[in-house]
């Protein structure tokens, strides 16, 4: 009985990643390998992890974040994304092994939703890799302090991710655009698609706080009236 609910089970799970070449695929077409290779009805984090590989932490930031290209709410994705980007950020300044904790982990996500956010934010991706041209201004992505700036990069990005203001319109949608081009930048070895992506986390922040400073003064208003 036992074993035939693991098989069961397993019908609904994606195999870890054994596409030949994988890592030798165009960033795009290893995006589309993974969204194909999704699971029918629900998929977690873990699985993601699985399909991408775990040595693919910038792949896997640049398909996390492609959820946020398009004006689609999954509930609970922004948090558990972002805090899984975040996790990436730290690993890569400490130099080790991506830890994700259980919860994150397996939390189960709508597959449908998710694939269909993929498929439509995929279109990033092309645009992306014609803007961006291999070791250009590479100064912006080797080195031990720029890679602390830039690892440091993918964290602020991630926390901005996860601050509470998905009911406003691009509250997602510029912190995932940081960092797509921060990963796309560092993958391809391009500072200048790097330095964007730092530019876009700080429109983020001066974002955040035309929202948080507006609606302070909304507040006031309507308590002095």
């Amino acid at each position: 009985m036992g074993t035939m609910l693991a098989r069961l089970t397993s019908l609904n799970k994606p195999e870890v990643n054994n596409t030949p070449n994988f890592e030798e695929l165009p960033l795009g077409d290893q995006i589309k390998q993974v969204i194909a290779q999704l699971p029918t009805s629900t998929v977690s984090l873990g699985e993601i992890l699985d399909l991408v590989g775990r040595d693919g932490m910038l792949l896997l930031v640049a398909f996390l974040t492609l959820v946020f290209m398009v004006p689609v709410s999954i509930p609970g994705v922004s948090t558990i994304f972002g805090a899984a980007i975040l996790l990436i950020g730290i690993s890569r300044i400490f130099g080790r092994t991506l830890w994700l904790p259980k919860r994150f982990k397996e939390r189960a996500l709508p597959a449908d939703k998710l694939r269909n956010a993929l498929e439509k934010g995929l279109v990033w991706i092309p645009r992306l890799e014609k803007i961006s041209k291999p070791h250009r201004m590479a100064w912006l992505t080797t080195g031990h302090g720029m890679n602390i700036i830039n690892d440091g990069g993918l964290i602020l990005g991630a926390v901005l991710l996860m601050a509470p203001f998905g009911f406003i319109p691009f509250s997602n949608t510029v912190p995932g655009i940081a960092l797509l081009f921060l990963a796309v930048g560092l993958i391809q070895r391009d500072g200048a698609a790097v330095l964007l992506g730092h530019l876009a986390n700080l429109a983020s922040i001066v974002y955040f706080g035309v929202l948080i400073g507006g609606g302070g003064m909304m507040i006031q208003n309507m308590l002095q009236n």
